[in-house]
């Protein structure tokens, strides 16, 4: 469990860089640093709010060990005496509607049984779709991946579709992206190759984001489409609370609840039994939040 230490360190001079990227691009919102220390570790919290362009966001860093609980092994499947976790978690909330929201985790957790994996993914959460954007982002992570394993876009997609899905809605929570866990390293994939790969999608994160203010964040958006925003956010709000398996393991392992839930917007709105506008860029979007769509090779 020894590797765990520098890649720890790795992780954390990542999150550094990262904000500052996130800084220069939102243009006038600045990263609060909280550092935070508990039995288990500990950690640092970076969070912004009322930026410029980006409404709350937080690039999280956590170093983590302790005895491995029943919950664990219920949650994990896995037996152990204790774990050690390290990673990035980052999620940002825009002003702006036309601006969408962004997720990117990566992650390294080790057993004392001697068994250990990687984790990680981005998914890309619009409020409204615009195609283009999703081609561009999913060649983008394309690219990344097949530096590594031709077969890790296609299974990472697939597993992102399957995972960022809403069953009570039916529908996916964005256009997806990709999402791996259990990654172990062996034959066809070495230690340093995994780790490698997280810290290329952790390195293109920002940049990606960075295009996504540059092309929309100063754009004029009107009161029905905050209205909609406010509408896929709680779609949003949805699935951190029920389904994502990152929320249910920090709380259950006792970490840091501020980090934990910074994942949540500022703001969201219900409304019961809600029917879009008929043609409107909200039904546009409501089309396009299904599974299997190949964006790769996408026409209008």
């Amino acid at each position: 469990m020894k590797k765990i230490d520098k890649i720890a360190a790795t992780y954390s001079e990542l999150q550094k860089k990262m904000c500052q990227i996130l800084e220069s691009a939102d243009g006038g919102g600045k990263f609060n640093s909280i550092p935070w220390k508990k039995e288990i570790g500990g950690g640092e919290s970076q969070l912004m709010e009322d930026g410029k362009i980006i409404e709350k966001g937080a690039v999280n860093f956590s170093f983590v060990k302790g005895k491995f609980s029943p919950g664990m092994e219920q949650l994990l499947g896995e037996k152990a005496g204790e774990y050690a976790a390290t990673g990035i978690s980052s999620i940002l909330h825009p002003q702006n509607p036309r601006v969408p929201v962004i997720h990117m985790n990566v992650r390294y957790f080790a057993l004392d049984n001697g068994v250990s994996w990687f984790g990680g993914g981005i998914d890309l959460t619009p409020h409204i779709i615009y195609p283009e954007d999703a081609v561009s982002f999913h060649r983008t992570l394309k690219e990344i991946c097949d530096r590594y394993n031709h077969k890790f876009y296609p299974d990472f997609k697939k597993w992102a579709d399957d995972y960022f899905f809403l069953p009570h809605r039916n529908e996916t929570r964005g256009i997806g992206g990709i999402f791996f866990d259990r990654l172990k390293p062996g034959e066809q994939n070495s230690f340093e190759s995994l780790l490698n790969f997280t810290l290329d999608l952790a390195n293109v994160y920002p940049e990606i984001y960075d295009g996504l203010m540059r092309k929309y964040g100063s754009k004029p958006f009107s009161k029905r489409e905050k209205k909609w925003q406010n509408l896929r956010r709680g779609r949003y709000v949805e699935f951190n609370l029920i389904y994502d398996r990152g929320t249910r393991f920090g709380l259950e392992s006792g970490g840091n609840t501020e980090s934990i839930l910074a994942s949540l917007p500022a703001d969201a709105s219900w409304k019961t039994n809600y029917i879009p506008p008929k043609d409107g860029f909200e039904e546009n979007t409501l089309h396009f939040l299904r599974k299997d769509i190949d964006w790769i090779n996408f026409t209008a």
